[in-house]
């Protein structure tokens, strides 16, 4: 790439180049140091990557090569644009890096992928930031003018309106997914379609349709090796979560979207999800059994006395909160991760509400499958399981409240003790450190 021009169809050629003089007066650094100011988040990231000045592609792009993440920007394209649109164009270029574009295996049609990408994230930076022409979902493109429409084929215009009229009906801020899988219906219009630049990417050469594209280069993608591909996201994860973690630090976000910071938290989120917390609780409440095995050779006295064999279970009660607002829906949520749980743990299930039901006893194990059923209606006191599980301890080695949440806080626990907190719920109080607290989530809520 960095030795010949390596544009393709899809490397649109700007409309508007920069003069030798102008390419060679403008500096790059000075609009690094103003996105500091105005889009710390975006800089953050942009300081972990090689900036190269290259004539070797028409405009710019990101492009990850031998675990290493490099921008490379021609000067004529650069000084063309306007101050904002440089910005724009920063803005864009890691956008591109935050999605993992630059290392996700290409979709084909490659060209199809390149619009959607585009589309995605423009529709995430003010307009007034992109350089003329853009992709912007819920905008026709620009109208061909006059030279441009007798120089087109009958069929080149009908192309250009037919995907105009597609991305003009998109609506803003959707994956590039969601794009990609919608401009399958124009796929056939894009593939093989020669842009406003002829080979090469100059102005002016070939027949062309007017169709605008992608404002920067997606040349280099997809030849990563699978090391390498893995090496660059972790490189970009990890400026990734810096970057959010001190946006969120100073409030300083810039002009990132509302939405959109909601998505950069979860991707950095290192959330485990609920159903493995509650696997690694009930692993942590395993009891050995001991018995003689002759088979086994005893350490302190071999041969003379047979050896010990331990066998691990696990014997936990579960205490479900019988008020109002613990829904149907989270018992069949819970009770479907017990269901996975209960082949290798026995579970002893009671109701409780102010005090523990404790006819509603019922055994789960791999041969039993116990009922839902309420049996009380009462209120909440966390201080009826915490008594009765104590009383119990020879019988458990820990127990689970399922619960929304809203109660005091109960007496500390001589067994292990865990809140299973119902989706969109919260424990009222802190729990102790030796307390697990479960926020379980809806399946289509779940990261």
């Amino acid at each position: 790439m960095a030795t010949k021009n390596n544009s393709t169809a899809t490397d649109i050629a700007p409309t508007k180049l920069a003069s030798e003089a102008e390419a060679a007066k403008f500096k790059l650094d000075p609009h690094l140091i103003n996105l500091m100011w105005a889009e710390p988040f975006f800089s953050k990231i942009l300081r972990r990557v090689t900036k190269i000045k290259t004539d070797s592609i028409p405009t710019a792009g990101v492009l990850a090569k031998d675990g290493q993440i490099s921008m490379w920007w021609n000067p004529k394209f650069l000084g063309g644009l306007t101050s904002p649109q440089v910005k724009g164009l920063l803005k864009h270029e890691c956008y591109h890096l935050v999605f993992e574009h630059t290392t996700t295996r290409r979709h084909e049609p490659h060209i199809v992928w390149n619009y959607a990408t585009d589309l995605a994230i423009n529709s995430l930076i003010p307009e007034e930031e992109l350089p003329e022409g853009g992709l912007i979902p819920g905008k026709a493109f620009e109208p061909l003018t006059a030279k441009q429409l007798a120089e087109m084929s009958d069929d080149a215009i009908a192309r250009f309106n037919k995907v105009s009229e597609l991305i003009a009906s998109f609506p803003r801020e959707k994956s590039a997914e969601w794009y990609f899988s919608h401009l399958q219906e124009v796929a056939e219009e894009l593939q093989g379609q020669g842009g406003q630049g002829g080979e090469g990417g100059e102005p002016g050469e070939g027949e062309g349709n007017g169709m605008p594209g992608p404002m920067d280069s997606h040349d280099g993608w997809d030849e990563l090796s699978d090391e390498e591909r893995e090496l660059v996201k972790g490189k970009v994860k990890q400026a990734l979560t810096e970057a959010v973690q001190e946006a969120d630090r100073s409030g300083q976000w810039g002009s990132v979207p509302g939405s959109m910071r909601g998505t950069l938290r979860e991707m950095i989120s290192k959330e485990i999800p609920w159903q493995s917390v509650l696997k690694q609780f009930c692993g942590m409440t395993r009891r050995a059994n001991r018995a003689s095995n002759v088979k086994r050779i005893n350490r302190k006295y071999p041969g003379i006395h047979p050896g010990i064999e331990r066998g691990y279970t696990s014997s936990i009660a579960v205490y479900i909160d019988q008020s109002g607002s613990v829904g149907d829906d989270a018992l069949e949520l819970f009770f479907g991760e017990l269901k996975t749980l209960a082949r290798r743990t026995k579970i002893t299930i009671f109701n409780f509400d102010t005090d523990v039901d404790e006819k509603s006893e019922r055994i789960w194990d791999r041969n039993r499958t116990p009922g839902i059923g309420r049996t009380r209606c009462g209120g909440t006191d966390f201080e009826a399981p915490t008594k009765h599980a104590n009383k119990n301890k020879s019988r458990f080695d820990g127990y689970l409240i399922l619960t929304d949440g809203e109660c005091g806080e109960p007496s500390p626990s001589r067994l292990k003790r865990g809140y299973i907190i119902c989706p969109g719920r919260e424990l009222y109080f802190k729990a102790p450190r030796r307390d697990f607290v479960i926020q379980m989530k809806h399946k289509k809520e779940a990261a």
